[in-house]
């Protein structure tokens, strides 16, 4: 058996072209194109090229980036001021705050002063909050709004299905364990501390990886012809690598997205589907 690769790069595209003559049409009626603020503390690497990279999607789109720079040295207080002007800013839709912070800067702080209809990332408790209720409006984090568009486009099935999502943050694990619940998927949250980890991880139908350690998911915990989702981007002295080890993986699963090729390039188109909705719904369009 051989995997089915699901495309994420290709997929990325279509919509991104999409997504640019929606946004144009809009800014047309509107008078101004989406903006999003990317508030960012201090020089790090990561946070600095997750910023280059959102700063492409933008770019690919037509909407505007506004960067917000501050050192390294700030107080909370100067962050929580900074923060505070984008949220009643009007010309201001959507607002990421990139991570990681330095030490004293308090995130949950942050995340809890952030105004909740610019939430593009859907962070905010009330954003988790109503997506773990299914109440809308909520906004979808990306990386996993992008695992699931990709299932659905390849007619995977939900409905009864056992998915086991390895991996438990907030942004990617817990809401990926929402969605497929919203499916009607039998959902186990399982992490690096789970018992017999690779047992509960070959009883999966839909295996959902999002667990930070590269290649750490090998063939053998994986159930033949399962669906993988690989969210895994850790980058080694060998290039990009997903939390599955790729060739033993994909001679038994079904279904995989792979690493890289996969979820990653949906993940910044799909933040520009936030954008577009948080738009919209600040324009009354």
């Amino acid at each position: 058996m051989s995997a089915q690769l699901l495309n994420g790069r290709q997929r990325a595209k279509e919509l991104q072209a999409e997504l640019k003559e929606r946004i144009a049409n809009l800014a047309a009626n509107s008078g101004a194109p989406p903006t999003l603020a990317a508030l960012q503390v201090g020089s790090d690497e990561g946070a600095s090229g997750y910023l280059r990279a959102i700063r492409r999607a933008c770019r690919g789109v037509g909407v505007t980036l506004r960067p917000v720079e501050l050192t390294k040295d700030c107080s909370q207080s100067d962050v929580e001021a900074a923060l505070s002007a984008l949220n009643h800013d009007d010309t201001v839709h959507g607002i990421m705050v990139l991570e990681p912070l330095p030490e004293h800067i308090d995130d949950s702080l942050l995340i809890d002063g952030l105004n909740p209809a610019k939430d593009v990332d859907g962070v905010h408790p009330l954003n988790a909050g109503r997506l773990a209720a299914q109440k809308e409006p909520f906004f979808v984090p990306a990386t996993p709004a992008g695992g699931i568009l990709l299932l659905e486009e390849a007619g995977v099935t939900f409905k009864g299905k056992r998915a086991v999502v390895i991996g438990r943050s907030e942004i990617v694990g817990k809401p990926m364990a929402l969605l497929l619940l919203h499916r009607h998927c039998t959902v186990t949250i399982a992490h690096s501390r789970t018992e017999s980890l690779p047992a509960v991880s070959k009883e999966a139908d839909i295996l959902c990886v999002a667990i930070g350690r590269p290649e750490m998911v090998t063939g053998e915990w994986v159930k033949p012809g399962a669906v993988v989702v690989d969210f895994g981007t850790t980058y080694t002295d060998d290039g990009l690598r997903g939390d599955c080890e790729r060739e033993s993986v994909e001679a038994v699963a079904g279904m995989l997205t792979p690493v890289p090729g996969g979820t990653g390039p949906m993940t910044n188109v799909l933040l520009m589907e936030n954008l577009l909705k948080a738009y919209c719904r600040a324009v009354r369009i």
